[in-house]
């Protein structure tokens, strides 16, 4: 087994309409979401961010997802609060243009922390710096 294969595992659920996939690592959960969340697939969306391991962060792949309505905004609000009362942080990464549109006007742009394109791909070139190089400036 490899050690990819051994630090992650991965759950999927499945229909016409919603597909997530689950992969669970020590620090963070990455949920991969993709269809629609409308009143007829919400409850599935619900149950898949409930079911997730608790680590200190959950992020949420919004790239593939075509449709978010009402019923998805108020599930990703409460679920942005249950994970914040575990001392978590759900992170919400590439929204597709029309979910970002949602997002904004809803407001939850303001609540929770949205990963753009452009800011995944500029937090991954970061260097990484120890604390150990670190100089305090008087």
């Amino acid at each position: 087994m490899s050690v990819v294969a051994a630090r992650f595992r991965c759950m999927e659920e499945h229909s016409d309409r919603f597909d997530v996939q689950v992969s669970v690592g020590d620090e963070r959960v990455l949920m991969r979401v993709a269809g629609e969340i409308d009143i007829a697939t919400v409850a599935a969306f619900r149950s898949a961010l409930w079911s997730a391991p608790a680590r200190p962060v959950l992020h949420v792949e919004l790239s593939q997802l075509r449709l978010l309505s009402a019923a998805g905004v108020r599930t990703l609000l409460a679920a942005h609060l249950r994970v914040r009362a575990r001392g978590g942080e759900l992170v919400l990464v590439d929204p597709s243009p029309v979910v970002a549109r949602v997002l904004r006007v809803s407001g939850l742009h303001r609540v929770m922390t949205i990963l753009e394109p452009a800011t995944v791909i500029e937090a991954a070139r970061r260097p990484v710096v120890a604390t150990t190089d670190l100089q305090l400036a008087a």
